[in-house]
């Protein structure tokens, strides 16, 4: 089971279980519980369920596991040659580490994958 859910401006595709980063929120703490209410699409293994432009009803809900997540370090270098000018800056993103939980959608049918056996040699 999957859905997608919009979080800042940012589609992202999540599954029970899974650990991502999103943008920092500055109140967030351990332990914490997000609720995400934008569920564009929800896919049960079954049957999908589009929302039209959002699914009602539908909520994701994550566990805050790192209230801070450093990105990479970007360097942003300017330079004008036989001109004797530079110019150097840096910049780290900084995002919320989260862990989904539950994905709750209304009048959906989930369908668990059960592992096909190991065939016998």
């Amino acid at each position: 089971m999957f859905a997608i859910i919009e979080d800042s401006g940012h589609q992202l595709r999540v599954e029970n279980g899974q650990t991502l980063a999103i943008d920092l929120r500055s109140d967030a703490e351990v332990g914490q519980t997000i609720t995400f209410d934008k569920v564009l699409l929800a896919n049960g293994g079954a049957d999908s369920v589009i929302g039209a432009p959002v699914i009602d009803g539908a909520t994701v809900e994550a566990e805050v596991i790192d209230d801070l997540v450093k990105g990479p370090k970007l360097e942003i270098q300017k330079i004008r040659r036989r001109k004797n000018s530079r110019r150097h800056t840096g910049h780290r993103q900084k995002y919320t580490g989260v862990k989904i939980t539950a994905i709750n959608v209304p009048n959906l049918e989930i369908k668990e994958e059960v592992a096909a056996p190991a065939a016998a040699e």
